[in-house]
C-alpha cells in the first residue's frame, strides 16, 4: 500500500460545495488531493495527467455518467482504485459500479472518519462498501459465475499454474473477506497478500479483484 502521506487522491464531484469539502477533509486526513472534476468528460482528462492513486468517484455527473469514467480510467490507469461515493443506495447502481471496475462504494451518509478509512483500504485493494451492500455484490459474483460462459476452444491455452499459497489466497478472496483478514488468517504480512494477489492477476490475465473473484467462484474455490 502507498503510504497514507503520499497517497494521491481525486475528487469526482458536480457539486462544488460537497467536491470541496471531500477535497478538504481529505486533505486535512493527511491525503495528497491532487485534482477534482465537476464532470465526466473533466474527470477522465485530469486523471490521466494527474494519475492518482484513489479516485473518489460520484455516480451522477454531467458530460459522463461515473460508470463510464470508472471504466474508461479503470481500463488506462492499471494502479488506479475507485471508490465510488453516492448518494444513491440502489442496488442496480451498486452492482453497476462495481462491474465498471470500482473496488468499493460508499454512501454519502458516512461520516468523515468512515471515508477517510475507505479511501486507506481502497488504495490497499480492500473491497470496501457501506454495511448491507457487500453481501449483495458477493451474491451477484455468484449469480455471473453461475452463468454459461463462452464454449473453451480446442486451441485454448493451458490454464496457467497457481503456487498453493497463491490458490490459497485466491479461495479466501472468492469467499469475501479483505486482504487484511486474509493476512491475519493465513499468519502473512498484507503486502504478502497483496503481492499474491496481483501475482495471480498477472498469471490469469484479469484486470481487478471481481473478474479474479468471479474466476475462482467459476472453479468453485469458494465452496472449498
Amino acid at each position: 500500500m502507498t503510504d497514507q502521506r503520499t497517497l494521491k487522491v481525486m475528487v469526482v464531484d458536480d457539486h462544488p460545495m460537497w467536491r470541496d469539502a471531500v477535497a478538504r477533509d481529505l486533505t486535512e486526513a493527511g491525503f495528497d488531493v491532487v485534482a477534482t472534476a465537476g464532470d465526466g468528460a473533466q474527470a477522465v482528462r485530469r486523471a490521466k495527467a494527474a494519475v492518482p492513486d484513489v479516485l473518489v468517484l460520484d455516480l451522477n455527473l454531467p458530460e459522463m455518467p461515473g460508470v463510464q469514467v470508472c471504466k474508461e480510467l479503470v481500463g488506462a490507469l492499471s494502479g488506479l482504485r475507485v471508490l465510488v461515493l453516492s448518494a444513491s443506495g440502489e442496488h442496480a447502481d451498486v452492482l453497476e459500479a462495481v462491474k465498471s471496475g470500482a473496488t468499493g462504494y460508499l454512501l454519502k451518509s458516512a461520516s468523515t472518519e468512515e471515508l477517510t478509512d475507505a479511501v486507506r483500504r481502497t488504495a490497499a485493494g480492500d473491497p470496501v462498501f457501506t454495511p448491507g451492500l457487500a453481501g449483495l455484490v458477493l451474491g451477484e459474483y455468484r449469480r455471473l459465475a453461475s452463468e454459461p460462459g463462452p464454449p473453451a476452444g480446442a486451441d485454448e491455452p493451458k490454464a496457467p499454474q497457481l503456487t498453493d499459497r497463491e490458490t490459497e489466497v485466491l479461495r479466501l478472496v472468492a469467499k469475501g473477506l479483505s486482504y487484511k483478514q486474509i493476512a491475519e488468517r493465513l499468519v502473512i504480512s498484507h503486502r504478502t497478500v497483496q503481492n499474491h494477489v496481483q501475482n495471480t492477476l498477472g498469471k490469469l490475465q484479469l484486470h481487478n479483484r471481481v473478474e479474479l473473484v468471479r474466476y475462482a467462484i467459476e472453479r468453485g474455490l469458494d465452496d472449498v
